[in-house]
């Protein structure tokens, strides 16, 4: 599991608050298409480590953070930057296509 966890109770200043990009990883334990994507949201955050935030949230232990974004479907990778989702990517996609998205919101 990723080293960053959010929480309804820490998300707006681990997220909402954050001065650099944050990506973020809604999942469930039980959702199978959520454990394919874990290792890549882990190497994700290896790789930008230090440029971009990547952590993951339970929306079975954070109902009111996933409510307050409309997840309605889990894997939803949401990127954040200044304080706004400005990507969601809803369904497993491969390390590659969340690469080029965060690329892309680096370089705007």
């Amino acid at each position: 599991m990723s080293d960053l966890v959010f929480t309804d109770q820490d998300f707006e200043a681990e997220v909402l608050q954050s001065r650099t990009v944050v990506v973020v990883d809604f999942w469930a334990p039980w959702c199978a298409p959520c454990r394919i994507v874990s290792p890549v949201i882990e190497e994700l955050a290896k790789e930008y480590k230090g440029k971009v935030k990547v952590g993951k949230l339970n929306v079975d232990d954070n109902p009111n953070t996933a409510a307050k974004f409309g997840i309605m479907s889990i894997p939803s990778i949401l990127i954040f930057k200044n304080g706004a989702p400005v990507k969601t990517l809803v369904g497993a996609r491969g390390r590659e296509e969340y690469k080029k998205e965060i690329e892309e919101i680096l370089g705007s």
